[in-house]
């Protein structure tokens, strides 16, 4: 890691294998540490999440067997993962929008 690299504070989540299958948890250490080099990703890679908050986007992992989402937030000093989750429909369930808002506003409340 670079001395200008951004660090990474998980709030919530991990990326390990299991449940992640091994090459779906590189591919996310690699996407992190992407973000963490200040490279700004984009679809499919990651989008956009507004809903909820500022500056606060998903990175998408495809496994074998499953769908995964890093709810993430580019914060000047750092790379803030609210949540790790497996997505099991097309829409974003609503209680980890939640939790993610709720782990962004306690995290900002520091």
């Amino acid at each position: 890691m670079s001395p200008t690299d951004k660090p990474l504070v998980w709030l919530h989540g991990e990326i390990k294998t299991p449940p992640l299958g091994a090459d779906a948890r590189v591919e996310a250490g690699y996407l992190l540490r992407c973000l963490q080099s200040g490279e700004l990703l984009s679809m499919p890679e990651s989008r956009p999440m507004p809903v909820i908050g500022a500056r606060v986007h998903e990175l998408r992992i495809r496994d074998r067997d499953a769908i995964w989402r890093i709810v993430y937030r580019l914060d000047p000093d750092a790379v803030v993962i609210a949540t790790v989750f497996q997505k099991k429909t097309q829409a974003t369930p609503p209680g980890e929008i939640d939790n993610a808002r709720g782990r962004f506003a306690a995290y900002d409340a520091i």
